[in-house]
Formats: structure tokens, C-alpha cells, sequence
């Protein structure tokens, strides 16, 4: 028998599908800049663009995708090892989530590469204008490494930490404003040996409060 969740979900895509099939068939889709575009130097850190392959590329859709990985310029060997320090940074944006394109969830793409969740929560971020944003936290493990997982869905100037809340708002914001263009943020940070989660947290907050201060030329408000 499905699941409650399950049903919920169902009902929330098609509720999705049939309001922006009766509004009509073209979206408002503000201008933004191709993720190809964003930076790939952040402070002390510096990124190197990993290829999704054309298999995955034609399961995830008609959208714009960056994947990431960014490390940390050469430092002394006397450091206390957390230099060496890798951030995974994910974005997918759709500009439209029409004809059945949606962006998809964290929660089943992680478990479907082999990752478990042991932990969930909530943790804020502040940009630069000092603006305050909720995204999700999680520890993450795949049997032999245990990551910091922050994930959130960027909506119209909103973040939103939660799968069904993303749903409800994207359907809701299709019908007042047009727009069904939404991003996703994925950013995952392995603790290293001896490292307290605090510490790969802190890591995953202070690059997220970088990245989401960028966002709005590439994911619109």
C-alpha cells in the first residue's frame, strides 16, 4: 500500500500540472545569468566543474545545472588538516516546470546513490544585505563518509528548506505571478578525520552564505 507521503506528492504535481495548464501555455521568466557563469573563485576557495553524464543529464530534464567541486588554495602543512577541505556545490534551475520538467528532490536522489540520512534539521544562513534564509541540514553517510549536507529550494527571493512547502509555494506563485521557475541549492562537505560535525557545519554555512548572496543573478527573485 502507498504511503501518505506518497499520495500527498501525487496529488501536489498534478494540482501543480492542471493550474498552470488552465492559466495557459508561456510562463514569466525573468532574465538571469547561465550557471556556467558562476564564479568559480570564492575567497580562499577555488572550483572545478565536474560533467554530469548524458544519462543522468537526460533524467534530471530541460533545465540549467551546475556541479562543483571547490577546495582550498595550497596552504602550509602545518595547518590542522580541515584546509584541504572539499565543498560539493549542486544547482539545478528550471526556468519552467511545465511538460512534466520538475526538479528533483534531494531526499530521493541521495538515497538512490547509495547515501542515508542520519540526521535532519534546519540551520540559517545570512547574506550579504543581511537578509536571513532557512535551508535544510543534514548529516549524510554512504558506509564510509559521513557528510555535512545543507540543501534548499530558492524560490522568487525565498528559500525554502522543505520538499512539500516547495510544492505548495510553487504552485501558489504560479498562479498569482505566472512564474513557475524555481533553483535548488545542494551544498555537501566531508568531515575529515579528527573533525567535529560543528566545524564541517560552519564550513557548509559559511560557503552557503557566499553562494546564496550570488544567487539572485542566476536563480531570479
Amino acid at each position: 500500500m502507498r504511503s501518505a507521503r506518497f499520495w500527498v506528492v501525487v496529488l501536489l504535481l498534478s494540482s501543480t500540472a492542471l493550474m498552470l495548464h488552465l492559466r495557459g501555455d508561456v510562463d514569466r521568466v525573468p532574465h538571469s545569468r547561465p550557471l556556467s557563469e558562476f564564479p568559480l573563485s570564492m575567497g580562499a576557495l577555488t572550483g572545478t566543474d565536474i560533467a554530469i553524464n548524458p544519462e543522468e543529464l537526460q533524467i534530471l530534464g530541460k533545465g540549467q545545472f551546475l556541479n562543483r567541486e571547490y577546495t582550498t588554495h595550497p596552504v602550509p602543512a602545518a595547518s590542522n588538516g580541515s584546509a584541504s577541505a572539499t565543498i560539493g556545490l549542486y544547482i539545478a534551475y528550471f526556468s519552467t516546470q511545465r511538460s512534466e520538467q520538475a526538479i528533483h528532490s534531494p531526499q530521493n536522489c541521495l538515497p538512490g546513490a547509495g547515501w542515508s540520512f542520519e540526521s535532519s534539521g534546519v540551520t540559517q544562513l545570512t547574506d550579504s544585505a543581511g537578509k536571513k534564509y532557512t535551508v535544510g541540514d543534514y548529516l549524510i553517510t554512504d558506509g564510509n563518509s559521513t557528510d555535512e549536507a545543507l540543501y534548499w529550494y530558492q524560490l522568487h527571493g525565498r528559500s525554502i528548506a522543505g520538499d512539500y512547502a516547495a510544492k505548495l509555494y510553487t504552485l501558489a506563485d504560479s498562479i498569482r505571478y505566472g512564474r513557475s521557475d524555481e533553483g535548488l541549492v545542494r551544498i555537501i562537505t566531508p568531515l575529515e578525520p579528527r573533525e567535529e560535525r560543528g566545524q564541517a557545519r560552519a564550513r557548509a554555512v559559511g560557503f552557503a552564505e557566499h553562494v546564496i548572496s550570488l544567487l539572485p543573478n542566476y536563480v531570479p527573485n
